[in-house]
């Protein structure tokens, strides 16, 4: 299968499940406070199937556009409602009912993320040892007395045993501003403790990536320059070149790693190479034009290929987190706050200035993250779907009026005047909250499009 109808088919599902999910909570709260339910939606747009049941002949729907979905209730502002039906109109709710029905969908979000971490970490999650490659010199990481080889075995008390909760903590101390507290361990087993003074970096959640702000490099294996995968229908495929060829030198320059290669082509976006590989025994050499990529607000080549790495090379890097069913679900809480607490954080950078923009992700790109975790396995694809709930959840909370956190506004205001927000005000906001969408939509576009064509 493509890489192409992977992210796609990835994409649908993921969309499909967290919709769902969304609307079914707004959908189970309204029929637990006696609304009754007309229609039950996943996507917008032209009905492609459509169904009936129950005592209130709720008609379920999956439509064409599938960007979304809606809970229709009974309710007199949206049009005549029967007299046998007036009492369990929406609009006729006591405020702590509407309030939990609106709620419902963003509760439900964050309570599936809970438990895709629950899961996640009762099959076991692996990863890489946070194991340092490279400290560049004169940044944040040599200052802080960083060396390569040592393993970060901790972030201000909390312990990292892979790659990726080290970088969650990092960016946590980063958009802080602060100094953390590193506990590190050598290849002699000593530990040690490092004060990575972050105060000064507001930069380092923009763009480039965070750990090379900071001045680290993770370990990679130092592998020969032999191709081991390629992208179907990828710049290196049309080429000529195939899996097991040998590259032994680049415009007549040798080369003998694969990051020496690598690095090659990300420095000649759209520069013919001359290569010289070896295949069967035999010397040829192809020319390659590497795609211009942008990458972390700089334009790289890129051509579609991975290296071969020795089994043997990774396995002594590899680690697993995995915990028992009721130690898990402390875990799992944890990892919910905790990245619910950072996307908050992430948008409220964006909103004064400290983070940049080109952070924010469309439907472009959060498909070919969902292809690459679902092309990984499963707990990859469940841990995108956690962060993408999650995401929705904290989205859909924003006072936003068209989203479910506009509406609670409203319930708010009323709650503390005593009487509904004016219906001039509800569509004043409605106005500027379609406004403020629209914006955020045509962003996130214009951020995906950049990405893809560079």
């Amino acid at each position: 299968m493509s890489s192409v109808l992977v992210s796609v088919v990835a994409f649908l599902v993921a969309l499909g499940v967290l919709i769902t999910v969304h609307e079914f909570g707004h959908f189970w709260v309204a029929r637990r406070m006696g609304v009754k339910v007309l229609r039950f939606s996943i996507g917008f747009g032209k009905p492609l199937w459509t169904w009936r049941r129950g005592a209130d002949d709720t008609e379920y729907v999956i439509a064409a556009l599938p960007l979304g979905g809606y809970v229709k209730m009974v309710d007199e502002r949206e049009g005549e409602v029967a007299e046998e039906d007036l009492p369990r109109a929406f609009n006729r709710q006591p405020l702590g009912a509407r309030f939990a029905i609106v709620a419902a969908g963003p509760v439900f979000n964050l309570a599936f993320a809970l438990l895709a971490y629950w899961l996640m970490f009762i099959v076991g999650v692996g990863g890489m040892r946070p194991t340092i490659g490279e400290v560049l010199p004169g940044t944040y990481a040599d200052q802080a007395g960083l060396r390569a080889g040592e393993e970060i075995v901790a972030v201000d008390g909390r312990e990292t045993p892979t790659w990726e909760t080290a970088v969650i903590a990092l960016l946590q101390g980063a958009m802080d501003r602060a100094v953390v507290q590193l506990e590190t361990r050598d290849d002699a087993g000593r530990f040690q403790e490092r004060l990575l003074d972050l105060r000064t970096a507001p930069d380092l959640v923009e763009g480039a990536q965070m750990l090379e702000r900071i001045g680290i490099r993770p370990w990679r294996p130092r592998v020969p320059a032999i191709i081991g995968g390629l992208e179907p229908g990828g710049v290196a495929a049309q080429a000529g070149f195939t899996v097991g060829d040998r590259i032994v030198a680049a415009d007549g320059r040798p080369i003998d790693t694969w990051d020496a290669w690598a690095e090659y082509v990300r420095e000649r976006p759209g520069r013919l190479i001359s290569v010289d590989v070896i295949r069967d025994g035999q010397t040829l050499t192809l020319e390659v034009r590497p795609r211009r990529l942008e990458r972390d607000e700089q334009v790289v080549g890129y051509i579609g290929a991975a290296a071969e790495i020795p089994e043997d090379m990774l396995a002594a890097m590899r680690t697993e987190v995995r915990y028992g069913p009721i130690e898990a679900v402390g875990v799992a809480i944890a990892k919910t706050w905790e990245m619910s607490a950072l996307t908050l954080q992430m948008l409220w950078k964006m909103v004064i200035g400290e983070a940049s923009v080109k952070n924010i992700s469309g439907p472009i790109s959060i498909a070919q993250y969902a292809g690459q975790s679902a092309s990984i396995g499963f707990t990859p694809f469940l841990s995108f779907l956690a962060i993408v709930s999650i995401s929705l959840a904290v989205l859909n909370l924003l006072p936003i009026p068209v989203l479910d956190g506009g509406h609670l506004m409203y319930y708010l205001m009323e709650f503390i005047k005593g009487s509904p927000v004016s219906e001039d005000a509800q569509l004043l906001g409605q106005r500027v909250g379609i406004a403020v969408l629209l914006v955020l939509m045509g962003l996130a576009f214009y951020n995906d499009l950049t990405r893809l064509f560079g």
